[in-house]
Formats: C-alpha cells, structure tokens, sequence
C-alpha cells in the first residue's frame, strides 16, 4: 500500500484559489455569495485546525476524562445547536425533550457499536471514540431537528382537526398518531437515502479517508457499515424518543391542547 500524499500549504492555497475562482463567476452572473463563502472556508479552516492539533494531542495521550469531556462538549453543542436553529418555537418542556432524546440515543449507539460491536481497548481510546463520536451525535442532532420542524408544523396546522379527534374520544397519543408517523419518516429519510447511495453513487467520508490513508478498502467497508448502522439506530432511537415524549408537551394534564404563552 502507498502511503498517503502530503499536502503543503501551496497546495492547500491553490485549492482556495480555485474556490475563489468559482465564485468570481458566480458573481458575474449576478450571485453575490463571495463573502459568505470566503468566511465559511475562513471559519472552517481555523475550527479545523484547532481540532487537528487538539486531536492530535489527545490521541497521542490518551485519557478517559479528556475524552469523556470532548463527548460532553459535543453533546452539548448539539442541543445548543437545535435550540438556536428554532430560537422561541422550543417550549421549555420541548427543550427538556431534546436534551435527554438527543444525548441518551446517540450515547447508548455510541457506546454499543464501539465497545460491543468494535470491542475497542481501552474503552476511551480517543482514536476510534471521538471520531465516531462526532458523525453519530451529528446525524442525531440533524435527525431530531427535522423531526422538531415537522412536528411543531404539523401540531400547528392540524390543531383544529386534533381538537376534533379529542372532542370525539380520541387520546392525545391517538390524535397525534400521523403526525408522529410523518415526522419520523421526514427525520429518517436523509439517512436511509445516504444508505441507499452508498457504495455506487458515492463514496463515503470515512471510506475515502482510510483508502487515502492506505487501508484496505475491505477493511474500509466494514468500517463503514458498522458506522451507518450506528447513525441509523442513534437517527432512529434519538428521533423516536424525542416524539414519544415530545407530542406530549402540546397537551396539559386534562389531555387538552395546551394554550401557546403570549
């Protein structure tokens, strides 16, 4: 196997370049989307490399509270994250949903496929579990803010008919059946799509990136297949979850549609 190409920081500038020469032509066809751009890459570059030396440090000095600490620092950026996509459309029960749905699903697939599945030793070994780590909690939190969008829509539009299904008999759980069914199918559907591409359409990140670095595409693909059945089931238990509990915080003790705060 050949070792990975370096790249020197030319070649790394010729690639903004390129960038830039893009979005030239953009703006001469009357798209002004340069500054944006240039302070996405500028952002970008410097998050990245001030995780790459982190990580770097990290893995070379493996700790179980340093890595216990950067999964807590992920977590929480995530359910910061939901709550300032939203802003005011969160009520405080909805928040209180989020910040044990999204944690406790993506947790309980993280620690099952890295110490059941993979069987990494040193259970904290930062190399496999801070990487996983990020594409699992990230998939979960991109699951749960679709399904969040499409339930408060939903509950917003359909609140007459809901009213109506209590009127009649029906049980909160009940009224809401649908709108819960959609919001999981609107939350999972990315995830399954990716998987229903993968492999000929495109190739994955984490694939690529270990073909890159020398590994055995045989062994690049069971890596890879172990990680998307992990997003999948931490998509699926995070979203599920947060339905579960969060259709309920609509509707007050009596089982009634609970009056939004002025």
């Amino acid at each position: 196997m050949n070792s990975i190409i370096d790249l020197n920081i030319y070649q790394v500038l010729f690639g903004y370049i390129f960038i830039m020469i893009i979005f030239s032509l953009v703006r001469f066809k009357g798209i002004k989307r340069e500054k944006q751009v240039l302070v996405a890459c500028i952002r970008m570059t410097v998050q990245l490399i001030f995780t790459g030396f982190l990580l770097q440090y990290i893995i070379k000095n493996p700790n179980p509270f340093a890595t216990i600490f950067i999964i807590l620092l992920m977590e929480s950026f995530a359910i910061h994250t939901v709550y300032s996509k939203f802003k005011d459309r969160l009520s405080e029960p909805l928040k209180k949903v989020v910040a044990i749905a999204l944690p406790v699903g993506s947790l309980t697939s993280l620690l099952f496929f890295l110490l059941v599945v993979i069987q990494i030793k040193p259970w904290y070994l930062p190399q496999y579990f801070i990487p996983i780590a990020g594409m699992i909690v990230g998939n979960s939190m991109t699951g749960i803010s679709l399904a969040i969008n499409s339930l408060i829509e939903s509950m917003t539009v359909q609140k007459s008919q809901i009213e109506e299904a209590l009127i009649l008999g029906a049980t909160p759980k009940t009224a809401t059946a649908n709108i819960v069914q959609t919001a999981f199918d609107s939350a999972i559907l990315p995830t399954v799509n990716t998987m229903l591409g993968m492999g000929i359409i495109f190739l994955p990140g984490m694939m690529t990136g270990q073909i890159l670095s020398g590994t055995s595409p045989l062994t690049a693909i069971t890596y890879q297949i172990i990680i998307m059945l992990g997003i999948l089931s931490s998509v699926a238990l995070s979203v599920i979850m947060m339905l579960q509990m969060g259709y309920k915080t609509f509707f007050n003790k009596k089982d009634q549609m609970a009056q939004e705060e002025s």
